[in-house]
């Protein structure tokens, strides 16, 4: 995984991709809610990332679990972390 971190603010939220150590600096800023963007899970044929809770597809299948992490927080990224419904 890459080592960067998006922060989007839209409509007076905060939002990331969950990095304890943001979190952890972030606890200033007010109440917080962590939320699920996303399952990443064993399927037939390897491993998926179902970002259902997001709108967003079922990505795989791949054969690592890590791959299926990796595409997760890539998809999060390109669609700017976008709110779990």
């Amino acid at each position: 995984m890459k080592d960067e971190i998006q922060i989007v603010i839209a409509g007076g939220e905060i939002r990331f991709i969950h990095d304890d150590d943001l979190a952890e600096a972030m606890q200033g800023l007010g109440p917080s809610t962590t939320a699920r963007a996303s399952h990443v899970e064993p399927a037939e044929s390897g491993w998926k990332a179902d970002l259902a809770p997001v709108h967003g597809p079922v990505l795989g299948p791949f054969s690592r679990r890590s791959t299926a992490l990796e595409a997760e927080v890539e998809w999060l990224q390109q669609h700017r972390t976008p709110k779990p419904q």
